[in-house]
């Protein structure tokens, strides 16, 4: 459940967390006509830090483009402040934040046109998103059934909540499976990503992860792993990925802003590799925690600080 705050940023002004309403005609709730994003802030040696602000905050413009909601009032560096400052209100030294931007109360025919854009900026505390041990111990996934949509019908690369409508479908049969969660093949059958996070694969010292043209989310996180992982000496390979390699990696591992780098220890009850996180997992999740715990490390342009 989450956990409510004090403050929520709301089209420019801070409003009580319980004040936060919208009409039940909103387009967005009939039509899934919105985009948002998830972002954490990380207590750090330095302070709180959100990790990656501009990179996400751009996503969200571009996904807002896409979909022709873009007009919104605010600039990119306006939301990041915003952010900065909503981390500030609610006095808290790490969070997960999610500014969302949509379709609200006007008009409910298909053609959204007649409806404003809002946009609100939500943050709370949360932690490990797969649970607590996966970091460590990993996951037990399964292949979806439910493949992601092709590249002609659903922009893969805008964050938008329609899409996770496809998402649902994937973690929904995956639990009810006994699975913590699913991997999703594109419509040409070449692996494409969880319901929530990117995915990539270890085999003999070498690292692969799907192109974004097999219906990918380009992950920010997933981008953090592609460059750390050229920092740490390791090949890594962009390229299509078919099903059965899944069951000959020797690692393979969840990426997002919510899992983080999440080792898969076994696919379809198939262990992989030795059914543990693995080397290449680990060294890359040292990476990753040594930006954050150092306050920027190698890297002081992916932490923004409030």
């Amino acid at each position: 459940m989450i956990e409510a705050t004090q403050k929520i940023w709301h089209n420019g002004r801070m409003i009580d967390w319980e004040d936060a309403r919208v009409h039940v005609c909103v387009h967005a709730l009939h039509y899934g006509t919105s985009v948002f994003e998830g972002i954490r802030c990380y207590e750090t040696a330095k302070g709180p830090a959100i990790f990656r602000a501009k990179e996400h905050i751009r996503r969200l413009f571009d996904s807002a483009r896409v979909y022709r909601m873009n007009d919104f009032g605010f600039t990119e560096e306006q939301i990041v402040d915003a952010m900065r400052e909503l981390v500030r209100v609610n006095s808290l030294k790490s969070c997960y934040l999610r500014p969302v931007v949509f379709r609200g109360y006007g008009d409910l025919h298909v053609l959204p046109f007649n409806c404003p854009v809002e946009a609100y900026i939500v943050c709370w505390p949360w932690g490990a998103y797969l649970g607590a041990e996966a970091l460590e111990k990993g996951v037990d996934v399964c292949v979806s059934s439910w493949a992601r949509p092709a590249q002609n019908t659903l922009p893969a690369a805008a964050k938008a909540a329609c899409n996770y409508m496809n998402s649902q479908l994937i973690v929904m049969e995956a639990a009810q499976n006994g699975y913590t969660e699913g991997i999703a093949l594109d419509s040409n059958g070449y692996v494409s990503e969880g319901s929530g996070e990117n995915i990539f694969l270890v085999r003999d010292g070498r690292i692969y992860t799907p192109p974004l043209g097999s219906s990918v989310l380009p992950g920010i996180t997933r981008d953090t792993v592609i460059r750390l992982a050229a920092e740490c000496g390791f090949e890594l390979v962009e390229q299509l990925i078919p099903r059965e390699w899944l069951y000959m990696a020797d690692e393979l591992f969840f990426t997002g802003t919510a899992a983080e780098i999440t080792p898969i220890r076994s696919v379809d009850r198939i262990p992989v590799g030795s059914g543990e996180r693995g080397p290449v997992t680990k060294r890359l999740q040292e990476a990753f925690r040594s930006v954050i715990d150092s306050g920027g490390g190698a890297h002081p342009e992916w932490l923004t600080f409030v």
